[in-house]
């Protein structure tokens, strides 16, 4: 860049909750890797890389805590709205938290969808540097019920696409399990 000062690496950070613990609680794959970025990547040029961090919420699954709630008006569905949301505002919080004390510069948000088509429609919006995406390492068996979220990104997404593996002694006894 001639002249100005250098703009930051843009490193979005697709991020879900944890299959096991629920939310707050960020899943082993996202954590690992946030872990890995900043590890390798930012390592200590902090001021150096921005990372954008997207949490997607899928309606279906995030709405079974309300399923003996009962609605007697329109306002009722916006306190569950509110609910939903805020669970993943401090998924959110983990991460922003820790970039704040370490001095990397993060921005977070929230979309609802499937994940893969939103991350991608995210990465086109943005125009990150680069996408990271945790992977759980299923295997062809596994895949087939679940599909893989980093596999579409890496296929789609308009940006590279760097997927960090768990290391084999974080993998719950279901490898499914996150």
């Amino acid at each position: 860049m001639e002249g100005g000062t250098q703009q930051p690496t843009r490193v979005m950070i697709g991020v879900n909750q944890s299959t096991i613990k629920g939310y707050p609680n960020a899943s082993i794959s996202s954590r690992v890797a946030f872990d890995w970025t900043l590890a390798k990547i930012v390592r200590s040029n902090t001021s150096g890389f921005k990372l954008l961090f997207l949490h997607v919420q899928v309606p279906d699954e995030d709405g079974f805590d309300d399923m003996d709630s009962i609605y007697a008006s329109p306002d009722d569905f916006k306190s569950l709205q509110r609910r939903e949301k805020a669970r993943g505002i401090h998924l959110l919080e983990y991460f922003v938290r820790r970039c704040h004390e370490i001095g990397v510069n993060c921005e977070a948000w929230i979309k609802k969808g499937d994940p893969k088509e939103v991350i991608c429609h995210e990465v086109k919006r943005v125009q990150p540097d680069f996408l990271v995406v945790g992977s759980r390492g299923l295997g062809p068996f596994q895949k087939v019920f679940v599909g893989t979220v980093s596999e579409f990104c890496v296929k789609h997404a308009e940006c590279p696409v760097i997927t960090i593996k768990r290391p084999p002694g974080e993998a719950p006894q279901d490898p499914v399990d996150d």
